[in-house]
């Protein structure tokens, strides 16, 4: 949620720096994400200044265009070529002088620089709306009605400033705070000082022309509607000022009443929505559901079918609203609205939420009401909201406030006791200090006795309705900082914790990856139906499918997690981030049987682009199938496992790969993503990926280890070359030289050479290889290396078919 720093000033007096200001409503509940500065209009019309228009003829070498001379303000008058048509002399206009920068509405930003056009001099431009990127317009330049001296900044006229935006992270429960005068509130509480709330006390009737009737058949869903007509307004566009306040908390301006809604809701938290009066069908406002797969267009003229629950605003002739979420595009506001009905009412959250739910709509209304409004700020806001389109858009109010409230929602009394508020808080705090935190929360007290009192909580405070919340509602107020620690803690209760927890254990993993270079990812278990339909490596018919999808793209839940993590590289890729080192912990899921369901939890790796950036110290090279297998094997050798078995890999996820086992069960499986997948994300370099069974790795995880003394003697070092088959594996070579003949004597072997090609036969390749041998009793002398040497050496001819390279 964004709040504005300026538009905040308004209500309550602001003391506090925006760092201050973030922490303070930090501290209460409302966490500031980020402050960030912006400017209404990007660049601020800075360089931009009010001028008047002196002389104005045509080109003498262009149709279309005039030669004028402004009074900028500058000791002499600036000559400018203009192409509007309704340039005229003695007009006050805009013009950006030399130097200035524009961002345009339509293409990239640009500066204003002294030229010849057409053979004449210009030395600025006179502006239109869309040119300044205050809006749409390019009809003409723009024609201001002021007296103030030629040469005032605009953003003087349009009495612009810079603002700040909070970002806060809304927790659901403070449905309170989701406006600017609910986070006034909060900062009411803390600090002391008044709110200003705006005046309604001029709303008045004007006359009684309007008869539209209002009829509340689904009380549940609605327990309070209220409504009023407004008669012979003028639809146009908002003035700066308010499409100021909606574009710097990133609402889009549409016109007048629709902006004052819009205002209000941001201003108060109260939803409100226009009809077109004049397209209520009977004159009547019922408030009803409608029957099941009922046929409604909603304001984005997209054609949904409703559910049986979903509240409706209706006419005599069918739906006009899914009430508290979205409006009907045949009762909507248009240019050519002069009679509007508006509404202000409280939803059941309950309904509200399911509805939202089940048609994937999240509108700034439904987020209020599905975490619950003010019941008793329907009417305010409805005084509020009419005097201000009387204000923007002319008309007359042409009806009395109809207020549907037959069960008025009563506030929640909690009783408290003296002695919980301290044991909670943990330090005793003075009863007017609790009293003083109540009232400025607007809580009132009653039955205060020497044990305790009863708090009665408005029903705008839906989050609060015990006595712990009354106690959390004092805490954040007094302040967090503000409870001492005592010299000595003590607790009741001492848990045990296991030696190895998954989240350590998965720790260890994120831990080894990123001091790698590999950067941690996070994605929606929610995935395409279509992935597991087109890979021939899953099966569709397993999928998990949601019953109430958020939308077609998310309506199953995953069966790997390859497919996700590609869509992450193609969005760094389309991002000129083509070196990429990516992995996630995430859990996939399938059918297993009728009725029955399997998860998995999986450690998935994916390794594109080249093995580290460009750098004038070393050459870099694209990452290859042995760079993803190192890093798999130093996994496995982060968690003590015993060495896997391999076997090569024939499925259609890999291109070519590898599967490791142990004790039979597959652990992991790697290699090159097949180049077809890849293609489907419009990926063109290759992927390399592996998938690991974390579950099987943590069972195989050796949780001890044994000390042993580093060795006094030296290690010695033989190299030898071998021609093999291609068909012979590493892992057979690694079993011959861990035979017990060798134990203890050779400590490691390690590949340091490989060969294809002519000057071997077709089906050979030739390895070279070398051993390190040491003894941890005594010196190995040449005599006894030779004869393990040797040894090897028959062991290979007899078992692998090697030729041994002399």
């Amino acid at each position: 949620m964004k709040i504005s720093l300026n538009w905040l000033k308004e209500y309550i007096d602001i003391q506090e720096t925006p760092e201050e200001l973030s922490h303070l409503l930090t501290m209460t509940g409302l966490e500031v994400e980020t402050i960030e500065k912006v400017e209404t209009v990007p660049g601020g019309l800075r360089g931009v200044v009010i001028a008047e228009i002196i002389e104005c003829g045509k080109h003498p070498n262009a149709d279309k265009l005039s030669i004028t001379k402004v009074d900028a303000g500058e000791l002499h008058l600036l000559p400018i070529v203009c192409g509007a048509p309704n340039v005229a002399v003695g007009q006050k206009v805009l013009v950006a002088t030399v130097g200035t920068t524009l961002y345009p509405q339509q293409g990239g930003e640009f500066v204003i620089k002294k030229a010849k056009i057409r053979g004449e001099v210009s030395e600025g431009m006179i502006c239109a709306e869309d040119e300044l990127g205050m809006g749409n317009s390019h009809e003409g330049i723009m024609v201001l009605a002021t007296d103030l001296p030629n040469g005032t900044p605009a953003s003087t006229y349009f009495n612009m400033e810079d603002d700040i935006i909070f970002e806060i992270g809304l927790t659901p429960n403070r449905a309170d705070a989701t406006s600017h005068l609910g986070v006034a509130r909060d900062i009411r509480a803390v600090s002391g000082r008044d709110i200003k709330w705006p005046n309604v006390s001029a709303f008045k009737v004007d006359h009684h022309s309007s008869n539209i009737r209002v009829a509340v058949e689904e009380a549940d869903g609605c327990p309070r509607y209220s409504g009023v007509s407004i008669s012979n307004l003028i639809i146009r566009e908002s003035p700066y000022w308010l499409k100021n306040r909606l574009l710097a908390i990133g609402q889009e301006p549409v016109n007048n009443v629709v902006d004052a809604t819009n205002f209000v809701l941001h201003e108060l938290g109260q939803p409100l929505h226009a009809f077109d009066a004049d397209k209520i069908q009977g004159r009547k406002v019922i408030v009803k559901t409608l029957p099941e797969q009922t046929n409604f267009v909603t304001l984005d003229q997209k054609p949904r079918k409703l559910y049986a629950g979903d509240l409706m605003i209706c006419d005599e002739q069918g739906g006009m609203c899914i009430a508290g979420i979205f409006g009907g595009y045949e009762s909507g506001i248009t240019e050519s609205t002069t009679n509007i009905f508006l509404e202000s009412a409280y939803f059941s959250p309950d309904y509200i939420r399911k509805t939202s739910l089940l048609h994937g709509l999240k509108t700034d209304a439904a987020f209020r009401f599905e975490r619950g409004t003010d019941p008793h700020l329907t009417v305010y806001a409805l005084q509020r909201a009419a005097m201000l389109i009387k204000e923007l858009a002319g008309g007359e109010i042409s009806s009395d406030i109809v207020d549907i409230y037959p069960e008025a929602i009563m506030p929640v009394k909690v009783p408290m006791k003296f002695k919980y508020i301290q044991r909670l808080i943990g330090k005793a705090l003075d009863e007017n200090t609790i009293f003083d935190i109540l009232k400025r929360l607007d809580i009132a007290t009653d039955e205060i006795s020497k044990e305790g009192f009863v708090a009665t909580v408005p029903p705008y405070r839906v989050d609060v309705t015990r006595e712990a919340d009354v106690i959390e509602e004092i805490l954040r107020i007094y302040g967090y900082d503000n409870i001492e620690l005592k010299e000595n803690l003590s607790t009741d209760f001492l848990a045990s914790f296991p030696e190895h927890t998954e989240d350590a254990i998965q720790l260890k993993a994120a831990d080894l990856l990123i001091s790698n270079g590999y950067f941690e990812i996070s994605t929606n278990s929610l995935t395409k139906p279509q992935y597991a339909e087109k890979a021939d490596f899953l099966e569709a018919s397993e999928s998990v499918v949601i019953l109430n999808k958020l939308s077609e793209d998310l309506g199953v839940l995953r069966q790997s997690l390859v497919f996700s993590g590609l869509e992450v590289i193609a969005h760094n890729i389309n991002r000129k981030q083509t070196n990429l080192k990516i992995f996630e912990f995430g859990t996939v899921y399938k059918k297993s049987g009728i009725g029955n369901y399997e998860e998995k939890k999986k450690i998935s790796i994916w390794l594109s682009g080249k093995n580290h950036q460009e750098t004038w110290i070393a050459p870099n090279k694209s990452v290859a199938f042995h760079d993803m297998s190192a890093i798999v094997y130093k996994l496995i050798q982060k968690y003590n496992a015993a060495a896997p078995t391999t076997k090569m890999l024939d499925e259609g996820l890999f291109g070519y790969g590898m599967s490791l086992s142990i004790d039979g069960n597959e652990l992991a499986k790697l290699g090159l993503l097949n180049p077809k997948i890849c293609k489907s994300h419009s990926i063109d370099q290759e992927v390399y990926y592996a998938e690991i069974d974390f579950a099987l790795l943590s069972s195989v995880m050796t949780k001890s280890f044994t000390v042993s003394e580093i060795s006094k003697f030296p290690e010695v070092r033989r190299d030898l070359s071998l021609v093999i088959d291609k068909s012979v594996t590493f892992e057979q070579i690694g079993q011959i030289v861990s035979d017990q003949e060798f134990a203890g004597i050779l400590k490691d072997i390690n590949v340091f050479d490989y060969y294809v090609g002519e000057k071997i036969e077709k089906d050979k390749k030739a390895y070279a290889l070398n051993f390190i041998l040491q003894d941890k009793n005594k010196t190995l002398t040449d005599q006894e290396i030779d004869r393990i040497m040797g040894r090897l050496m028959e062991k290979f001819e007899s078992n692998l078919g090697a030729v041994i390279r002399k």
